[in-house]
């Protein structure tokens, strides 16, 4: 292509990049804003929330543009557009503008300084450009901006817990995002492109054995794996999850996953290998590893985070069925798993927080919900349908969720037969049922046990911690009564 041509691209590509550049814009002006003006302000805090919210949501705005704009490939094929990365950039964005709210309503000002703000808006940009990525220098270069957000929000906090779990979950993507460059570095040089789109990927991988195709593409799926949490690059979430502030733990529990999923799909579509019954292995280890280690825990965010290692399992499930049934049920499953992960983490923040300002930088333990059925009745009948709908029992959208995962996943068995697959569906659903012990132990506390005698007085809810709780809540019981809502949207993907 003449330079000519190329910067043509360029410019052409543009109209189709324009939430990019407005998050880009949007995180020199969120600095500039903190360094110049806000900071002699005394509304400094809310100030800089609101104008970080106004620019998430016109980022979005241009997503949702975006809908209606042509869609193609941006940049000499580098990064692809289309209706689910749209839909993929609207469910990082909405996980984006809740975890601001969060951290707005309910963090105290020494807690969470405004510093994470930008950090989030650059993680946001990593999310985007994963979603349209479908070459391999852009995946690794749009996972590689995540995750060094990631590590920043991670380890922000001036606490030893917080630079231990940074530490950690930095040691883990090292070695995770090593191994996948080295993976994309075979894949290059058993096809001699970096295009997954190219029709020559297929052809020059089906003239290798089979067994090297699926080690180049296992150690280039490493990095998804770790974005996903799941087995055996699991290792950091529970400490990761344990020392970050909890709305950065909220949008870590989402935002990522969702952008990861489509790349998922995006590459194992492009290889010609059958990934089937290794990503059952991975399926089965991770929602098995994650219900029974959750079982043994005492601190509310260490066992979400075992939760989301199971539940990023489950989402594997509709992925591992290889059909289309599979992958509209995985992006029904993250969709909805977006108000049901960001409700328990706010809900966990609201009831588990502190009850006296002497301890105001406590973490919250399950004993901590004890007797609050009753001093907190409406947040505690949240805090019940979450922990139903992360259990998957109907009237909740987890039920629902976890239907169309497994019935995919049966479709796929009756279509291969392949054992594994049978084993998955038998032994998921029974991890559903383990499940029930360590979800149900919260509304068990909140309404079968007294409040311990050494309580502090509890702060009362304000009304914008109670519309959010309500904002998030409500639909895990509508979408069950109305999935076809997402679902006719996610079927003209």
């Amino acid at each position: 292509m003449q330079l000519i041509d190329q910067l043509n691209d360029i410019l052409q590509s543009l109209a189709g990049f324009r939430p990019e550049m407005a998050l880009s814009v949007s995180l020199v002006i969120v600095v500039l804003a903190d360094l110049i003006y806000m900071r002699r302000s005394a509304l400094h805090r809310p100030l800089l929330y609101g104008l970080t919210l106004a620019l998430v949501v016109l980022a979005g705005g241009l997503v949702v543009a975006q809908w209606f704009q042509p869609k193609g490939f941006l940049f000499s094929s580098l990064l692809f557009l289309d209706n689910q990365a749209v839909f993929f950039k609207l469910v990082v964005t909405l996980a984006a503008a809740f975890a601001i709210l969060h951290a707005w309503f309910t963090t105290p000002a020494r807690l969470l300084i405004p510093d994470w703000l930008p950090i989030l808006l650059g993680l946001l940009l990593g999310l985007y450009l994963m979603t349209m990525s479908v070459n391999l220098l852009t995946i690794y270069l749009s996972i590689e901006l995540v995750s060094i957000s990631s590590y920043l929000l991670t380890a922000l906090s001036a606490d030893r817990k917080a630079s231990e779990g940074g530490l950690k979950y930095l040691l883990f993507g090292a070695v995770s995002s090593a191994i996948m460059l080295y993976g994309m570095s075979l894949l290059y040089g058993l096809t001699g492109t970096l295009d997954l789109t190219s029709s020559v990927v297929e052809a020059e991988l089906a003239k290798n054995a089979p067994y090297v195709v699926y080690l180049a593409g296992f150690l280039t799926l490493a990095g998804i794996l770790f974005k996903l949490s799941l087995v055996p690059f699991h290792v950091w979430t529970p400490d990761a999850y344990e020392a970050a502030p909890t709305p950065v733990v909220a949008f870590f529990s989402v935002g990522p996953k969702a952008a990861a999923l489509l790349v998922l799909m995006r590459v194992l579509t492009a290889l010609p290998a059958n990934f089937q019954t290794p990503l059952a292995v991975v399926a089965l280890a991770s929602i098995t590893l994650g219900n029974l280690s959750a079982l043994w825990q005492t601190d509310a965010k260490r066992l979400l985070a075992y939760s989301s290692i199971a539940h990023a399992g489950f989402l594997l499930v509709g992925v591992i069925a290889f059909n289309e049934t599979g992958f509209q049920a995985a992006t029904f499953y993250m969709a909805t798993y977006v108000f049901i992960s960001m409700a328990a983490f706010l809900l966990i923040d609201l009831l588990g927080g502190p009850r006296s300002e002497t301890h105001s930088n406590r973490r919250p333990v399950l004993q901590d919900f004890r007797g609050l059925g009753l001093t907190q009745p409406l947040f505690s009948i949240f805090v019940t349908v979450v922990m139903i709908a992360l259990t998957g029992l109907p009237p909740t959208v987890g039920f629902t969720a976890k239907l169309l995962a497994f019935s995919s996943l049966l479709e796929a068995y009756q279509t291969s037969g392949n054992g594994w697959l049978i084993a998955l569906f038998g032994i998921g659903l029974l991890n559903a049922v383990i499940s029930l012990f360590y979800y149900l132990r919260i509304p068990f506390l909140l309404f079968f046990r007294p409040a311990p005698e050494s309580a502090g007085p509890e702060a009362s809810p304000s009304r914008p911690q109670l519309a959010l709780a309500a904002i998030l809540t409500l639909p895990i019981i509508l979408f069950f009564f109305k999935p076809e809502w997402i679902l006719q949207w996610i079927e003209g993907l």
